[in-house]
């Protein structure tokens, strides 16, 4: 089967940090033959760098030069493009989250489904090698029923100081849609996303709007700050079980921090480091993985799902009815913030 042709629209730093070398990785199964920047120096940059053929700075011209593409840009034009992606029968591999809105989310489904293309969510999370074998253990019943999931996706004082993360217009949101939606969605996988009752949520950025604002990751207007650097909520799902859940650019906390653990019938896990815990025997038990053989670039099995969906020989690990799930957790977190009420899902 010949390789299938790829194009990068966006390609900034996640761009070029995971997707483009996890693609290279895979050369004997996919090409990278096009790329797409709004900066046309820099699409040319890479294009000379990489040896990709084409490039342009109008992401419709790019459609005609591949079967794929991976979206990269800011969040506000992630719907806008994969809807005309799929629309012109491309594969889509959106960089996460899926959207800025729900409804924005919704169109993007049903034009997947209209098109028969695949759409995939970069959720990487969930092809790290500690998640995926937490995913085996709670598949063949070492947790039994999940009751109470912890997920905690914590930075010190580390708010992207470039790119737009910051920038409300174009990205929607910070900690929370940025950083903190890859343990939303990881903890939901692991739970297997059980039917939602209703969320509760508060948002902060108090600490990167101050005038003294000490920053670990370059520099930042702390007078234009207006997205979150903080986020906690509480979820609790129709089969009695609770997600407690707190992210952050900038805590006052000692160290960074990246937890999901959760709770169930039959035992618990850890899932950085992997670790699973029981109670049978007359004893208690603390099993911890020794080796686990999965790549540690989570990049590359998510980009090989990727291929192989496109071929018809897998399904994406990441479906987008389970990434929109996601988004309207992320929604209903800042109207519980903003309301001071909880958000019941109906």
């Amino acid at each position: 089967m010949e390789k299938l042709k790829v194009g990068l629209i966006g390609v900034g730093g996640i761009a070029v940090g995971r997707h483009l070398p996890s693609f290279l990785t895979l050369s004997d199964d996919v090409e990278v033959t096009a790329v797409c920047d709004v900066n046309e120096e820099r699409a040319q940059s890479v294009a000379n760098e990489y040896g990709i053929p084409f490039h342009t700075t109008q992401y419709a011209e790019l459609f005609e030069h591949v079967e794929a593409v991976t979206i990269c840009t800011p969040n506000k034009f992630h719907a806008e493009m994969a809807v005309a992606a799929l629309q012109a029968g491309k594969h889509v591999l959106c960089e996460k989250p899926m959207a800025m809105t729900t409804e924005e989310c919704a169109a993007m489904v049903a034009a997947a489904e209209a098109s028969g293309k695949v759409l995939m969510i970069a959720y990487h999370y969930r092809y790290t090698k500690e998640a995926r074998a937490a995913k085996r253990f709670i598949d063949e019943g070492e947790m039994g029923r999940p009751l109470v999931s912890r997920a905690q996706a914590i930075r010190r004082r580390k708010v992207p100081g470039w790119g737009v993360f910051t920038n409300k217009d174009l990205q929607g949101g910070g900690s929370l849609i940025d950083f903190g939606c890859h343990f939303l969605d990881l903890a939901l996988h692991l739970m297997d996303f059980p039917e939602i009752a209703e969320v509760s949520g508060a948002t902060y950025n108090e600490l990167s709007r101050q005038t003294d604002v000490v920053n670990q990751w370059g520099t930042f207007d702390p007078s234009t700050f207006e997205v979150d650097d903080h986020a906690t909520a509480y979820i609790k799902f129709k089969d009695g079980a609770t997600l407690l859940f707190e992210t952050s650019w900038a805590a006052n906390l000692a160290d960074d921090k990246e937890a999901l653990s959760i709770s169930g019938t039959n035992g618990g896990l850890d899932v950085f480091p992997l670790k699973l815990y029981q109670a049978k025997y007359g004893m208690l038990l603390d099993q911890q993985a020794y080796w686990i053989s999965d790549d540690d670039n989570p990049g590359i099995p998510q980009a090989m799902n990727f291929i192989e969906s496109c071929r018809g020989r897998q399904t994406p690990l990441v479906k987008p009815q389970e990434a929109l799930i996601v988004s309207k957790v992320i929604e209903a977190i800042y109207e519980s913030s903003q309301t001071g009420k909880a958000i019941s899902f109906t």
